[in-house]
């Protein structure tokens, strides 16, 4: 299993993939007018993974990554990979 974050239209996605090459997005941010939005998947209602407003990218990212995402598809002491991937055509 690996995390890494891919490059999409506006932002990045944080992805996490297992042996088969499976991806299942688990967050990202998007950037916008009114600065940058963020956000770390659940599978419930939990409105405090989700945040506007960031002035960087590394914070959003930093926030994404604080809330562990990978943790809900059993995956422990994850490392996201340093190196963002090429977004897919």
């Amino acid at each position: 299993m690996s995390v890494f974050w891919r490059d999409v239209k506006r932002g990045q996605n944080l992805y996490i993939d297992d042996v088969e090459g499976k991806e299942e997005v688990i967050g990202g941010y998007r950037e916008n007018k009114l600065g940058i939005d963020a956000y770390a998947r659940t599978f419930g209602y939990e409105p405090e993974r989700s945040r506007k407003g960031f002035d960087s990218v590394e914070a959003a990212k930093l926030f994404v990554e604080s809330f562990c995402p990978w943790e809900i598809f059993g995956v422990r002491d994850a490392m996201v990979e340093l190196e963002s991937r090429a977004k897919l055509d």
